[in-house]
Formats: C-alpha cells, sequence, structure tokens
C-alpha cells in the first residue's frame, strides 16, 4: 500500500511534464530528431514510478488489490459486506 501511495505522489508530481514530453514524442509532425530526443527525455529524465501504468487500483478499506468496485473503491467483498448491512446509500439487493 505504501508503495502504491508513493507511485501515486510520483504520477501527481510529473503527470503535466511527462504529458508534454509524450505528446512531442507521438508527434507525426515533428522531425524525427526532435521526437527521438523527447522519448530520451521520457526514458532517462523521470522515474519509473512516475507512469500512470505503473499504479495499481486498490481497495481503500483493505488494500486488497483485485475484485475492485471502481464506482465505490472498494473490493467486491467489503463492497457485499457493506450492502448487507445497508451502509452503502442507494444500494438495495435485487428482488422480483
Amino acid at each position: 500500500m505504501r508503495r502504491d501511495k508513493k507511485r501515486r505522489a510520483l504520477f501527481d508530481k510529473f503527470e503535466g511534464e511527462r504529458l508534454r514530453w509524450k505528446t512531442i514524442a507521438k508527434s507525426a509532425i515533428l522531425p524525427k530528431e526532435i521526437t527521438n530526443y523527447a522519448k530520451e527525455v521520457l526514458h532517462n529524465k523521470f522515474p519509473r514510478d512516475s507512469s500512470i501504468t505503473r499504479i495499481r487500483n486498490r481497495c481503500n478499506l483493505t488494500g486488497r488489490p483485485r475484485g475492485l468496485v471502481r464506482q465505490y473503491g472498494i473490493s467486491r467483498i467489503k463492497f457485499r459486506e457493506l450492502a448487507d448491512s445497508g451502509k452503502l446509500a442507494g444500494v438495495t439487493r435485487s428482488s422480483w
């Protein structure tokens, strides 16, 4: 969990600058030398953990990495527990 929080903080810190360099690197209009330089900067200047692909969605209550209900930010197990006890607003069990 600490590692994931550290990665999220790094992503927030470098997000804008990384996006600018990434846009330059993917540009088809600019010369190859500039796009290659931008790719080199992306590879060498920024920490590896500042990339969005390194972030893992986890349950806010337990830290469980799998079975996440994204709308609520909790795992399926905690979602079911809270929904059954009526602690989630707007969630009811299905009946027909």
